[in-house]
């Protein structure tokens, strides 16, 4: 019975208050990759859309 006892205490002592993320850290984690997203789709859509309208003019054709 003193194993068992001593087993025990050794896992109660190795347990931690702390459970894990809560709801509100997953949403500040969630919205601060959103606001990356955000970001990179924007440089890169205006970046993209410079380029095709370099493009656009120089092959366009004039009469």
């Amino acid at each position: 019975m003193k194993f068992y006892t001593k087993v025990q205490a050794l896992i109660n002592s190795m347990r931690s208050e702390e459970e894990g993320a809560t709801a509100v850290e997953y949403g500040l984690m969630v919205s601060l990759i959103a606001v990356a997203v955000i970001v990179a789709v924007t440089l890169i859509g205006t970046n993209l859309n410079t380029m095709f309208g370099n493009v656009a003019t120089r092959i366009r054709v004039t009469p």
